[in-house]
């Protein structure tokens, strides 16, 4: 398509952006935490490879607005001919080859991508971007030395399937080698540049999805003499061998992995946003690192769900908690109900809102919907295969207002103050490296590693007492000061350690901190992983055990009641304001330990649920039997004097059809 000139669109974007008056950019200048004008949810807007035109652009951000959205991220995939096979036989639809897509990073493309931004500036509306095409991170720039390797396949190379440039290659980057992220990102970065004029906007990336058999295989140029640098013996014949068969070689060499992946595209990424005047907003699910300290290098770590479950977003959580960090976003409402487009555009408002109460229960305060597909003014016959459906004509545009309010309102009271914080429990990263593979029945397509720890829940125990995880790299940062552990927003009572390895640099730490007066249960003794054991090891955990403040028994090392007491406890989450303000959010019972997939119609409910709790705030404890009417979850806030008011977050969505899942043909 034909543009305006340059200058002339300079011209009308500024006009566009002042008419604004760059409201988000002078909220965003007020507090440094607060990275989008309001609490409202976005949500991801798919750009499939076709010409993208203005009037359009207007039009779906004027509907997105009127839906009570807060803002959208373009995210840029295949032209839809991509999957004519999929489209023909699901939906008796037909995409015929199409050539009016600007060229990927062109000028013109760079022109309706500013041009949009400034567009949704100028009607209070976010808008962020992926960085760079789909996922993973990949670039038609990348040259054989510079993509991923693993070890003893010279010929793999990994092609990035859902691109713009689709059927021209796109190669997914060296992940471990911060020249290849430079690499990908010079290009991408100043077609951007002025798209990250005005408010400041989000570059997003995506989880870890590196299709390879096995991630014990990742491999870069070099990384042979480093480990033996590093650990004193040679890796090859391991390698040879297979690490499989080597837990104690697998912990050493993820060890290095760790180093490798942090320092050569985490690092370089958040450096990269922060040289284009960007927010970092990044999903680190699935990276062969510990995830608990690559969340917290970025502005705004974020989880995912359905495709994962709800329960891993207590790892994002913690992270932020302890990196002090204000925000934590989803990505909500992947394939809820299975993959690929399972009952899509059948969705149903009930069920989602089920979904993201469990998130709100694990600590999210910030939603991006996945998703809302590019459809032209008087069409709504596009579709992005993996997601639910939001846009024109689905099922839950009804509903959609009423729905948002109620996200953007209980989002916006997650955002006060900091987390509760009260027992510290060691997550057992080192186990699930130790591990290795998961047994087949929980792998998937993107799921291989124990390691990745998308499984795993707080001790029952602590239940009640808030848990929050932390990991060696936060121990090190942290300090025992008045009896409390202290790192970042979090002010802990105890440490509670049940695993069966941890990391001498940790043991180390955690006897220090004991030392000092920690309260620690220790329900077991741990072992060393890595093939180098210390002769020091054994002695520092009989040290330890032995302490007055050290017990296997949890209750002889907590001194206080449980923030919550009851029989099967809703899943929760709690905010603390600097007047002792508490904000209390239990989730409905449906919320608890979802899984994927959902099915459909699994909200419905036709009459309440009672739950009698014990809830102990600021020394004062209420005793109360709690109504669940159907859908609802509870928001109550508990001023430091004890009195508790239930905050009015009602939203009362339709009756859900309960649906038997689909069985799905794969076109992947």
């Amino acid at each position: 398509m034909k543009l305006v000139s340059y200058s002339l669109y300079l011209a009308i974007s500024l006009i566009i952006v002042s008419a604004c008056k760059q409201i988000p950019a002078q909220v965003n200048a007020a507090r440094a935490d607060v990275f989008y004008p309001n609490s409202k949810p976005c949500t991801r807007w798919w750009w499939f490879a076709t010409d993208i035109k203005r009037t359009d652009v207007r039009y779906q951000l004027d509907w997105a607005k009127q839906m009570n959205f807060g803002g959208v991220e373009i995210a840029w995939v295949y032209p839809l001919y991509r999957y004519q096979k999929m489209y023909a036989d699901k939906y008796n639809r037909h995409y015929p080859k199409d050539t009016t897509a600007e060229e990927w990073l062109s000028p013109e493309w760079s022109e309706i991508v500013a041009y949009t931004k400034a567009y949704a500036d100028s009607i209070g509306l976010s808008c962020d971007f992926t960085f760079g095409c789909a996922w993973p991170v990949a670039g038609s720039n990348i040259d054989r030395a510079h993509r991923t390797k693993i070890y003893g396949d010279t010929s793999f190379q990994q092609l990035l399937t859902f691109a713009w440039t689709w059927p021209d290659t796109q190669w997914v980057i060296n992940h471990l080698d911060k020249d290849a992220f430079n690499l990908f990102a010079a290009p991408v970065g100043d077609a951007l540049k002025d798209a990250l004029k005005g408010s400041t906007s989000a570059l997003f990336t995506d989880s870890w999805e590196i299709k390879l058999n096995a991630t014990n295989k990742i491999w870069t140029q070099g990384f042979e003499d480093s480990f033996s640098k590093t650990f004193g013996y040679d890796i090859i014949p391991y390698m040879e061998a297979g690490l499989d068969s080597f837990p104690d070689v697998h912990y050493d060499y993820m060890l290095l992995l760790d180093d490798y992946v942090t320092n050569g595209f985490y690092k370089p990424y958040v450096q990269k946003c922060k040289e284009l005047g960007a927010w970092s907003r990044v999903q680190c699910l699935g990276a062969p690192a510990d995830v608990m300290t690559t969340y917290s290098l970025v502005d705004i770590p974020e989880t995912e769900a359905m495709l994962n479950n709800p329960n891993y977003s207590r790892i994002v959580s913690s992270s932020a908690c302890l990196a002090s960090k204000h925000l934590v976003s989803s990505e909500t409402f992947t394939c809820m109900y299975g993959f690929p487009a399972t009952y899509l555009r059948q969705e149903q408002t009930a069920d989602l809102k089920m979904v993201a109460d469990a998130l709100f229960a694990q600590g999210v305060n910030h939603h991006v919907y996945h998703g809302m597909p590019y459809n032209p003014q008087g069409s709504d016959t596009i579709d992005f295969f993996a997601t639910t459906y939001f846009g024109p004509g689905g099922s839950l545009t009804p509903e959609l207002p009423a729905f948002n309010k109620y996200i953007g309102k209980v989002s916006g009271i997650m955002e006060k103050g900091k987390t509760y914080t009260d027992v510290a429990v060691y997550i057992p990263y080192e186990d699930g490296v130790m591990k290795g593979a998961y047994p087949k029945e929980r792998q998937r397509v993107w799921v291989w590693g124990e390691y990745e720890m998308r499984y795993i829940f707080p001790p029952k125990e602590t239940e009640g007492y808030h848990p929050l995880w932390i990991n060696r790299h936060f121990l090190e940062q942290a300090e025992y000061e008045k009896g409390k552990l202290i790192v970042g927003d979090a002010r802990f009572s105890m440490l509670y350690i049940d695993v069966d390895y941890m990391d001498i640099r940790a043991l180390e730490r955690v006897l220090a901190l004991a030392k000092q007066g920690l309260s620690v249960c220790l329900k077991r003794l741990p072992k060393q992983p890595g093939l180098t054991k210390s002769d020091s090891y054994d002695a520092m955990l009989k040290s330890l055990a032995g302490l007055k403040n050290v017990s296997a028994d949890f209750h002889h090392v907590i001194n206080h009641p449980p923030l919550i007491l009851g029989d099967s406890i809703p899943d929760y989450w709690c905010r603390v304001e600097k007047d002792g303000t508490h904000y209390l959010f239990i989730a409905q019972p449906k919320s608890k330990d979802l899984a994927y997939p959902i099915y459909s119609g699994q909200s419905y409910m036709h009459v309440s649920h009672w739950k009698d709790l014990t809830i102990t705030i600021n020394g004062k404890t209420i005793h109360q039997r709690f109504e669940f009417k159907p859908y609802q979850s509870l928001m109550l806030k508990v001023s430091p004097d004890g009195k508790m008011e239930n905050m009015d977050i009602t939203f009362a969505p339709k009756d859900p059809v309960v649906r038997v899942r689909e069985v799905q043909k794969m076109y992947f």
